[in-house]
């Protein structure tokens, strides 16, 4: 089953719980933990989703020199954590390391390492930021490509990146390289701060192994159905 990972943007591990208890019932549950959650609360409510079975997406996009991201990497792999992300752009010394670091903290802990996916360009990148802001030159589809081999090439299992470059990614790197899509929206909701946005039938139709949604569930008016029917769209009308 295709994961639809539900994005956790709260401020407390109270507000995260109190979301999460209408879901208890419902198999194969997976959240994404960005910074704001993880800041506020620390390990402990990574600790508190495992104890109650649920799988944990830990995005805190890890961007340092080789040495610093290996020390990271080795004490997330330590949380039982299933995926976590770094930045392409640290280049493939630091993929490297992140990698080592991953294996290292599930040897010593006994636990399997999480998946290591790269953030290519962040969805809310447009092209016109890249080329003027960045002073990256040509198309974003090839930055987002060149840095999907970096990050292929050096350890990485995946990235993170819009469903619109799913396809050209698993052309230009690999069939199987898993492409986690986060800028999911259902076509009545607001774009917010994305720029690079899609439904999530469209991101099924383009090859996603799994997609972030957030707000679309978070501020639903009946999150559990929300997110139920988003699951059965991405993985073709299967019930979980």
């Amino acid at each position: 089953m295709k994961p639809v990972f539900i994005a956790l943007d709260f401020a407390d591990k109270k507000t995260a719980i109190s979301f999460l208890e209408p879901f208890s019932n419902i198999d194969h549950l997976a959240v994404k933990i960005g910074m704001e959650l993880f800041y506020k609360e620390g390990p402990s409510i990574v600790k508190e989703l495992r104890s109650r079975g649920i799988e944990v997406f830990l995005d805190l996009k890890l961007h340092d020199i080789p040495h610093t991201v290996q020390q990271a990497a080795k004490q997330i792999s330590q949380l039982d954590v299933q995926y976590t992300t770094i930045h392409a752009l640290g280049g493939s010394k630091m993929i490297q390391a992140a990698r080592l670091g991953l294996d290292e903290g599930a040897k010593a802990s006994g636990n399997i390492a999480p998946k290591l996916l790269a953030v290519t360009q962040l969805t809310s990148t447009s092209e016109e930021q890249l080329n003027q802001e960045e002073q990256i030159n040509g198309k974003i589809e090839d930055s987002v490509a060149h840095l999907a081999n970096l990050a292929h090439d050096n350890g990485s299992d995946g990235v993170i990146c819009s469903a619109l470059e799913d396809e050209f990614i698993h052309q230009k790197v690999n069939a199987d390289f898993i492409c986690i899509n986060p800028g999911i929206r259902l076509a009545n909701n607001s774009k917010d701060d994305q720029q690079r946005v899609v439904t999530p039938e469209k991101a099924r139709q383009l090859g996603a192994y799994g997609i972030v949604v957030g707000r679309s569930i978070t501020q639903s008016d009946d999150p559990v159905k929300t997110y139920q029917d988003i699951c059965n769209t991405i993985n073709g009308g299967q019930n979980q």
